[in-house]
């Protein structure tokens, strides 16, 4: 339930600050395992996201409506939504200072804020973002302008970036462009010539190696130009020019400046402000929640916990991802209330959906290992048109019904609906 308005100082014996994904999740998975805790959640929101669901319905593969829901749907039985914001940590008092000045007081903390979009760090995007042909689908108020920018395209150069941090689903930034660019090739026989160059501040298309040899496959049958350690650090709309850091090994780094009809912009992220100030974040290295990667327990803390996108767990950030810390961090933090020793860990599991046209889904999992792995016994490193209905068909009715109700606990997290996609014909089919 909700609680508005003023409540003074009010103490819960857990104390989950964020209400996206991880901190429902977690909230789910604690009341299902000890039902009568004491669980608040501090989310201001009112809209919960299912930010993975952005790209598909933009591209029309799902219903906008499949991609939210009242936040006070999804929060979980038993737990106290408290409709405020953080505005600063104690963790020598283990309290929270709310942005209306109310004091929560814990025994054991889950912080789970997720990311903060930087729009602002890149010169002259704040205010052009939505016109002079730039749009991204990172902005869920621009979502339905870039889809209508990229179908009503009329040819030129179509500039697509990756920035320089950790970003929400690294996939993401080529997902749009591969869709983008299927829609290209459909009207390039009505006289549409286009030039699709994909400018990323990494050293390569993606961090694990097998897949990422997949992607430069795909680039490469496409014709997509790709420019490696090109960091967006300027727009000038009204030229239509992007202008780039580019850093190469042994040699300062120099600016390029590349004219566009169209530019998809992913911007630079990071932990929210009232984390990176706080003691809870590693000083100077992105202010990221300072955990152990293995337990999900702070370093310097120990009645603090983290997981998703705001920790500093080294894989992804990405649902997948939190679906596998998730039911650590719960073990563990029951273990910490218990005064018992933490002996769930975490392997670094993750996976990314990387969409890479409207009828194939390369299924990448990985580990901390960065190698691959599979939940459905093939190659995953293949595109797949079964891939591409699990996650158009399948993950978002898991996300709504299964993943937030704190109903899966295995790290693995298809594993429990691999009968139903054997059932269909589809889970060992090639493209």
């Amino acid at each position: 339930m909700a609680e508005y308005g003023s409540v003074g100082h009010r103490h819960h014996h857990v104390l989950i600050v964020g209400g996206g994904t991880g901190g429902i999740i977690v909230a789910s998975q604690l009341l299902r395992a000890r039902p009568g805790l004491d669980v608040a959640i501090l989310e201001p929101s009112g809209v919960h996201e299912y930010q993975s669901g952005w790209i598909l319905a933009g591209a029309g593969l799902l219903p906008y409506e499949q991609t939210h829901q009242m936040e006070a749907a999804v929060i979980p039985a038993g737990a106290v939504w408290i409709q405020d914001s953080a505005a600063s940590f104690e963790p020598e008092a283990q309290r929270v200072i709310t942005a209306s000045g109310d004091i929560l007081s814990y025994d054991v903390l889950v912080v789970a804020m997720g990311l903060q979009l930087n729009w602002s760090q890149i010169k002259g995007l704040p205010e052009a973002l939505g016109s002079h042909g730039i749009v991204s689908n990172y902005s869920r108020a621009h979502i339905a302008a870039t889809w209508s920018a990229i179908r009503g395209f009329q040819g030129g150069t179509a500039l697509f970036t990756h920035p320089a941090t950790p970003i929400k689903c690294g996939g993401a930034p080529q997902k749009v462009m591969y869709l983008a660019d299927d829609i290209f090739q459909a009207t390039s026989g009505v006289g549409v010539n286009t030039r699709v160059i994909f400018c990323t501040a990494l050293t390569q298309l993606y961090p694990v190696k097998a897949y990422n040899a997949t992607v430069e496959r795909v680039a490469a049958r496409r014709g997509i130009e790709t420019r490696l350690l090109h960091n967006l650090i300027e727009v000038r709309p009204e030229e239509q020019v992007a202008v780039f850091e580019v850093r190469a090994e042994g040699r300062e780094p120099s600016l390029e400046e590349i004219p566009f009809d169209l530019l998809h912009v992913v911007p630079p992220m990071a932990a929210p402000d009232v984390v990176a100030r706080s003691p809870l974040a590693i000083e100077g290295q992105g202010g990221w929640v300072e955990v152990n990667k293995l337990t999900c327990q702070h370093k310097r803390f120990a009645d603090v916990f983290a997981l998703g996108d705001v920790s500093s767990l080294p894989t992804s950030k990405s649902l997948a991802a939190i679906r596998g810390q998730a039911p650590v961090l719960v073990a563990n933090l029951l273990a910490k209330l218990d005064g018992q020793p933490l002996l769930s860990h975490y392997d670094g599991y993750t996976a990314c959906p990387l969409i890479t046209s409207f009828h194939s889904v390369v299924m990448a999992e990985f580990d901390y290992n960065l190698q691959p792995v599979s939940s459905f016994l093939v190659d995953p490193t293949k595109e797949r048109w079964s891939m591409f209905l699990v996650e158009t068909r399948v993950f978002p009715w898991v996300y709504w019904h299964r993943v937030l109700k704190g109903r899966l606990h295995e790290s693995r997290f298809i594993k429990p609906f691999a009968p139903l996609v054997r059932a269909l014909g589809l889970a060992f089919k090639q493209p």
